[in-house]
């Protein structure tokens, strides 16, 4: 007895730029609301994820809110290309509060095919100067609940909120 199986994408770059466009939206809201960056900053931000999200290169994006090195809030986004099953949702939830010495943390978090050969490839494809860290993303010291999920066929990011 043999069996076979096949696998398809059932997703288009179409589909990331539509769940990209709600990260961005997020990204853009925060960084409005706390003033710890520029919404020109987080359009920026926003640009280079969806270019490595369009070459596969994407795997989780982190961002932090810290208060004088104190965490205050967070969010997390998992893509996830077997996302038929999921709803998606509406940007928002993520007004954040201005806070004393404020800091975003954006950490991006590549797949396997994300080597020395595709860092050459986006060279100047990205518009923030990235730089590898070691940072803790577990977030420890808040408290996790579901976050939205922004869909568009079978592309997705999931997002975890952390307060």
């Amino acid at each position: 007895m043999s069996y076979s199986s096949t696998s398809t994408e059932t997703y288009s770059v179409t589909d990331i730029q539509t769940v990209m466009r709600r990260v961005t939206t997020d990204i853009v809201m925060i960084a409005s609301s706390t003033a710890a960056i520029t919404e020109e900053k987080a359009r920026e931000c926003g640009h280079d994820i969806e270019v490595l999200a369009k070459n596969g290169y994407l795997k989780a994006v982190d961002l932090t809110l810290f208060s004088s090195n104190i965490e205050v809030k967070a969010v997390r986004y998992d893509v996830n290309t077997e996302s038929g099953a999921l709803t998606t949702s509406r940007p928002g939830g993520v007004l954040w509060p201005q806070v004393n010495q404020p800091f975003l943390q954006i950490i991006l978090m590549y797949t396997k095919e994300y080597n020395d050969q595709a860092r050459t490839k986006m060279k100047g494809k990205l518009r923030v100067s990235w730089s590898p860290c070691n940072a803790d993303t577990s977030h420890s010291t808040l408290n996790s609940s579901s976050g939205r999920n922004y869909v568009s066929n079978a592309y997705g990011m999931q997002r975890k909120d952390f307060s």
